[in-house]
């Protein structure tokens, strides 16, 4: 009698994301070892990535240089507008989404604006840019809705407000940090007037002699449930009460710890997520605490990632929460590569699910009131969505984890590999496998069929482990097998495919094999 075949399944693949940081044969099923340009989509299941299409169809004078920061003005009566920067002028999109170049509009001659990475807040209707060696700038449409000026021309301007390179908006005031000279000082405006720098409630807060571990720099600043955070590049500053500046108390340090990147620092509903010279961190607090620890969210990648930001320049590197699409993403442009953390749930050690994206590059990102993603391209802005990079298709590559079949004794001798997808109509997936950690994978190309209508009831497998489709919310189950050969101890399997207009899930994987001779 022949000797029936057993059946190696992962019911869920991908589910815990990419782990590059432990060893392959100590992993869970769940865990990649290669996720890129994949998300964990909400069933929990390993999938493709969305794709991003052009917002305005021409450059005007944006030309081809890259948007450098991009900023959503939302005014009192509802009036939106998208504003960003770059070749080293201001922008703004109009109705059609046109891009249309603010001109300067004070007195005197135009400031020399000669970067675009400009930190932008938003206070009482006007938008404020702030960048090191330039002046602060505000777009007040009260005034203009085509012009910028400086803050120092805006009518009732008192005090000196700073060049600062840090800016955010919280608590009805605006808070600033770390000019040319003076990297020690939060400096923050009078209630409601980002253009009062003296007198009121306006002040500063300096912290040199605060710090817990030494000498240190602000880097970057943000404010949460009545605490203003202040980033040092290797301790965090916890001050309460920031609601009243006048009684800000230091409720907190932490040290050995810091911000790498200004632009890395995004506030959730109940986190604030940044990047820290020992990975993608989150810091925690609950009223009944009152503290505030610290947790290591990238964890199962963290060698990896930081061996990329290591070589990184700092302001390049940019950052976005997306509540809509539940992640962190955190680019690094001189790898081009995306770091995408799934936030809709964490792993039981307290870490996020991680994939990479390689093929997408942004310039920075915009996440905006209405949930749309807006990504900086060079000479456009991008918007998150449809399974297509601006009409051009891209890789998804899944590969598993290495394991044995149930017995590291025995030589596992693979005879079908079988894969259950959700979508990717008409789409090519190329299977591979590959033993004993060796990297020459056997493959074989099998496309998805064209999904037409189906109904729940028709059998998960046909004859011979032919494809059969059936629906799941509206979306084509197929499931694909593939006749495969080789043996080894140790397997490892993976699925690429050319994204091109569907979006693809993996939702169950079957590897049938017989147990060969014992080693």
């Amino acid at each position: 009698m022949a000797e029936s075949l057993a059946i190696a399944s992962i019911s869920a693949p991908g589910f815990y994301g990419l782990n590059t940081q432990d060893s392959p044969l100590d992993l869970a099923a769940g865990f990649a070892l290669t996720a890129t340009n994949c998300i964990i989509d909400q069933y929990g299941r390993i999938g493709s990535r969305k794709g991003w299409s052009k917002v305005n169809s021409s450059s005007g004078n944006l030309g081809s240089n890259d948007v450098g920061a991009m900023h959503e003005l939302v005014q009192s009566d509802g009036t939106i507008t998208v504003l960003f920067a770059g070749n080293n002028k201001l922008f703004k999109l109009d109705g059609s989404n046109a891009v249309v170049e603010l001109t300067y509009g004070g007195g005197g001659s135009a400031p020399t604006i000669s970067a675009s990475n400009w930190s932008c807040a938003s206070l009482n209707g006007i938008t404020y840019f702030f960048q090191t060696g330039h002046d602060p700038l505000i777009y007040d449409p009260a005034v203009s809705t085509t012009t910028y000026r400086r803050v120092t021309e805006k009518s009732g301007y008192v005090g000196t407000v700073p060049s600062a390179d840090i800016v955010i908006s919280a608590y009805g005031r605006l808070w600033v940090a770390n000019t040319s000279s003076n990297k020690t000082t939060v400096y923050f405006s009078d209630l409601l007037s980002g253009h009062v720098w003296s007198g009121g409630t306006s002040g500063s807060l300096n912290v040199d002699r605060v710090w817990a571990n030494g000498a240190d720099e602000v880097q970057g600043l943000a404010a949460h449930n009545d605490f203003l955070f202040i980033f040092g590049k290797r301790q965090i500053l916890v001050y309460e009460n920031a609601t009243t500046p006048a009684d800000l108390v230091l409720r907190d340090t932490i040290g050995g710890i810091g911000l790498v990147a200004r632009d890395t620092v995004q506030t959730t509903s109940s986190d604030v997520i940044f990047l820290s010279n020992s990975g993608v961190r989150s810091l925690m607090r609950t009223i009944q605490e009152k503290s505030a620890p610290e947790r290591d969210l990238s964890k199962n990648v963290r060698n990896d990632l930081m061996q990329i930001v290591a070589g990184e320049t700092y302001s390049s590197v940019k950052s976005v929460y997306s509540e809509r699409e539940g992640f962190y993403l955190l680019s690094l442009p001189s790898v081009d590569e995306v770091y995408c953390f799934d936030m809709k749930a964490s792993l039981p050690d307290g870490s996020l699910r991680a994939t990479v994206w390689d093929s997408i590059q942004p310039t920075c990102f915009l996440s905006r009131r209405n949930g749309q993603l807006y990504l900086g391209k060079t000479g456009y802005i991008g918007l998150y969505g449809g399974y297509l990079d601006d009409a051009s298709t891209y890789r998804m590559m899944y590969y598993t984890n290495h394991a044995d079949l149930g017995d590291q004794s025995l030589t596992s001798i693979v005879k079908k590999i079988r894969a259950v997808f959700i979508g990717g109509s008409n789409q090519t997936v190329t299977f591979k496998w590959g033993y004993d950690f060796n990297e020459n994978y056997l493959s074989e190309n099998v496309q998805i069929p064209t999904q037409g209508e189906s109904e729940y009831g028709v059998a998960e497998y046909g004859a011979n482990g032919s494809p059969v489709a059936e629906y799941s919310d509206g979306i084509a189950l197929q499931t694909l097998t593939v006749n495969a050969s080789g043996s080894g101890k140790i397997v490892q399997t993976g699925y690429e495919t050319d994204i091109n207009g569907a979006a693809l899930s993996v939702q169950k994987i079957e590897i049938l094999f017989k147990n060969g001779k014992a080693t």
